[in-house]
């Protein structure tokens, strides 16, 4: 494989790179490279996060990566997640790793690693003071967007002042090359960017992916005004929605005839469905024009665009199609099924 081919695979499906030209640099280096995606264990898996990441961590470790999987439950703590108990993160982290493995990210070059590991040491925590000390009060209230909280959420409560420097220590602290996230971590990974100029630590690149809209979204808002929510379950269809869940989800989405722009099923179909089938295959009677294969996205797109594809038969196969894409997890959990079940039973008190 060449650089070209490479640099194509790193790439692949992300919203933004930071920087290109460090991307293809990292790629030249000899040695052995260390990525990192950062989870807080705070609940059930919207496929929207967990397909794309998946993917991305899957790519990386054929590239030859070395991959940390960080399930930060110290983080969750902080954002107030689940109970509010350590125990029932630290499950929800148990249950994420049994989520990402049942999506083939398992394997020796895929590590994970749970953040109470590494935040017992002092020189972690060093780490946190220098960020802070590099970073004004209003740098870091910004980046407090990656824990979905507002900036003054800090003035009721000081500890989520921590949250951000903890991110960019906790690459810092692994030693690593790359970060990953949706485009929602884009601010801590900046911070991280910013620390290490003034600190002298490496400085990692950073890939973002896009932020799936959540399927009652609608209009020409901003995509991450959509993203999925796991506060609004009929906006997000989670990795155990069994086929008919997710058919009944994606009946009630948001998807006007012929609209291309901020359509939510047709983002699923982009983001979800091609990059993991390749095509969608809409199937409709003779009487309304027979079955309709697409190859690519635009041409999908175009089609809708025209009017070619009623909305109701795109609801069909892009439910359909994803159904598809997660029955080898939903198998996985059913088969490890302990910690899935615990989880849920603490969720639904």
């Amino acid at each position: 494989m060449n650089q070209e081919e490479k640099l194509s695979i790193l790439i692949s499906g992300m919203d933004e790179v930071v920087t290109l030209d460090e991307a293809k640099e990292l790629l030249t280096r000899g040695g052995e490279l260390k990525a990192y995606w950062g989870i807080e264990p705070s609940g059930l898996f919207h496929i929207g996060q967990a397909l794309v990441g998946a993917r991305k961590v899957r790519e990386l470790e054929s590239l030859g990566f070395e991959v940390v999987v960080l399930l930060a439950d110290w983080h969750a703590f902080i954002n107030d997640k689940l109970d509010g108990t350590m125990e029932s993160i630290q499950l929800c982290g148990k249950y994420l790793e049994d989520c990402l493995k049942g999506l083939g990210a398992d394997s020796p070059k895929i590590k994970y690693v749970v953040g109470s590991d590494i935040v017992d040491e002092k020189e972690y925590w060093e780490k946190v003071v220098r960020i802070s000390k590099a970073s004004s009060v209003a740098r870091i209230k910004r980046a407090m967007t990656i824990m979905g909280r507002s900036e003054e959420d800090a003035d009721a409560d000081a500890s989520k002042l921590i949250y951000p420097a903890m991110q960019a220590a906790d690459i810092f602290h692994l030693d690593l090359d790359l970060a990953i996230g949706g485009m929602d971590q884009r601010h801590a990974h900046m911070l991280a960017r910013d620390a290490a100029s003034k600190l002298g630590y490496k400085k990692p690149v950073a890939l973002h992916w896009p932020l799936l809209m959540g399927l009652q979204g609608g209009g020409r808002m901003d995509a991450s005004e959509f993203k999925m929510s796991k506060s609004n379950p009929d906006s997000a269809i989670f990795l155990h929605d069994a086929p008919d869940i997710v058919k009944k989800k994606m009946n009630k989405a948001f998807c006007p005839q012929a609209q291309v722009e901020d359509n939510p099923v047709l983002e699923h179909a982009r983001l979800v469905v091609f990059p993991e089938m390749g095509h969608i295959q809409i199937q409709r009677p003779e009487k309304f024009g027979g079955d309709l294969k697409f190859d690519t996205f635009e041409a999908l797109s175009e089609a809708f665009g025209n009017g070619d594809v009623h909305p109701m038969d795109l609801k069909n196969a892009v439910g359909r199609h994803i159904s598809e894409i997660l029955e080898p997890v939903q198998k996985y959990l059913a088969e490890n099924s302990n910690n899935f079940a615990q989880l849920r039973e603490i969720i639904e008190k």
